[in-house]
């Protein structure tokens, strides 16, 4: 009597037993599939190389995005370097705000910046005023810089501007005293859930900046 044997018999023999192509080459080199992309069958051997080519390609292709990031996030740091030795050599409050709003728009492309502070100061500027309640109130909810299209009005407010997304950070010392807002009209140019380490490091550095002006 004989036994009969279906695929998945077959199938958890070979993964139990996996010698068993090892033991049996010349079956191995003779089996043919059919060809996954039409036009008849093709050889184990040749399936499993196709498989891995497609396995090279994907990790070229991923190898390839991972060094354009890095090449990308170097010249932000580079950028970032300029930006913070600019800002010390600042000599005045007025050097200070246009080396930071130039380099923004300039250097990083950021075509609105706005730089708000609410704390006493002997200083006559315009970066300086009341606190705005709401704004600030905002500001205390955020754990981290907010990037996104729709932020709270009281943003719309303080960057008299219509762009279309908006990249917001608290100035803080530790205390939140102020905001940086940098925004633009390309809505895919600050987005929820994008990296934030950068935005957070210029408003570190925008922060350090305006506290040497504080009385």
């Amino acid at each position: 009597m004989s036994t009969q044997f279906d695929e998945n018999d077959i199938a958890q023999y070979l993964e139990e037993n996996p010698d068993f192509f090892k033991n049996h080459v010349g079956l191995l080199a003779s089996m043919y599939l059919p060809n996954a992309h039409g036009g008849g069958t093709v050889s184990l051997a040749e399936r499993q190389q196709a498989a891995q080519r497609d396995k090279i390609r994907q990790i070229e292709h991923k190898y390839s995005e991972l060094l354009q990031i890095g090449i990308e996030n170097d010249g932000i740091g580079n950028k970032m370097h300029q930006l913070a030795l600019s800002l010390l050599q600042a000599k005045t409050l007025d050097e200070t705000v246009d080396t930071l709003t130039q380099t923004l728009q300039n250097d990083f492309n950021v075509p609105v910046v706005a730089l708000k502070a609410w704390i006493d100061t002997d200083q006559n500027h315009a970066v300086f005023g009341e606190a705005d309640e709401q704004l600030q109130a905002w500001l205390e909810t955020l754990p981290e810089p907010y990037c996104g299209s729709q932020p709270d009005e009281s943003i719309l407010n303080a960057s008299n501007s219509n762009a279309k997304s908006y990249a917001v950070c608290a100035l803080k010392n530790p205390q939140i005293f102020g905001v940086l807002i940098m925004a633009s009209e390309d809505e895919k140019r600050f987005y929820p859930g994008m990296g934030t380490l950068f935005v957070e490091r210029i408003g570190e550095l925008a922060s350090a900046a305006i506290q040497k002006y504080i009385a």
